[in-house]
């Protein structure tokens, strides 16, 4: 056969694609850290999920309060139950048992926690972050109120400008991540996004950040893994 003969060629293609995909999760993860730095925000490119966990462990100082937004990224890692055991102070709604009451009050006092962990729904090439809430609590606490800001995503995250992250959000985001409330709206029920005017509607308050906001501390962790929705 004669060398590099087809045959030969895919079959080193298959044997390196596994180590390719990861050359080319890096350098769209790392051209992203770049454009985010460049606006400001502090940022890093992290290889895998269980490195992740441990740069977030890293950023957290000892004895601090903190706040999680309801990000399923964050609940892949499993950070929210380790931090909880390490005997920080956690202000996270989604704990089970809470009241309407007390869901609310976690959700206000996230806004002024040491650290608020928390993910976006996207993030474009140029390095903006978007996401949309039903109440805001969390692109609240992303823009103003925490010491400290840490948001972890994955390269599935990514998108070319600000329109493909609001399609994003709209399109992927809300009905993957609404689905199992099973509630009775369009995105819930088609699996396709609609200019709803549903009283339960919960694309309201849409967050755009082209640059860190003045007085805040914002970490981005980027993470050569498909994370959260």
């Amino acid at each position: 056969m004669p060398e590099n003969a087809p045959e030969d060629i895919y079959a080193k293609r298959l044997a390196n694609k596994e180590s390719t995909k990861t050359w080319y999760l890096q350098q769209k993860g790392q051209r992203v850290v770049e454009a985010l730095q460049r606006n400001g925000f502090g940022a890093m490119y992290i290889p895998s999920r269980a490195q992740a966990k441990e740069e977030v462990l890293n950023l957290v100082p000892n004895g601090t309060t903190i706040g999680t937004g309801g990000s399923m990224t964050l609940r892949e890692l499993g950070i929210t139950q380790h931090l909880a055991d390490k005997g920080h102070t956690m202000y996270d709604h989604w704990k089970p048992g809470l009241s309407a009451d007390e869901v609310l009050a976690v959700r206000r006092a996230q806004l002024t926690c040491d650290v608020f962990l928390t993910s976006v729904n996207a993030i474009t090439s140029d390095g903006e972050l978007v996401s949309t809430d039903g109440i805001g609590n969390r692109v609240a606490a992303t823009i103003f109120g925490p010491k400290k800001v840490i948001i972890v995503a994955g390269v599935n995250k990514i998108v070319k400008d600000v329109q493909a992250a609001l399609r994003r959000t709209k399109e992927v985001a809300a009905p993957l991540s609404l689905k199992e409330t099973g509630m009775p709206i369009p995105c819930v029920q088609s699996g396709i996004c609609a200019d709803c005017s549903s009283p339960l509607r919960m694309c309201r308050a849409t967050m755009i950040l082209e640059r860190k906001p003045f007085n805040s501390d914002i970490t981005v962790l980027i993470v050569g893994e498909d994370l959260g929705f």
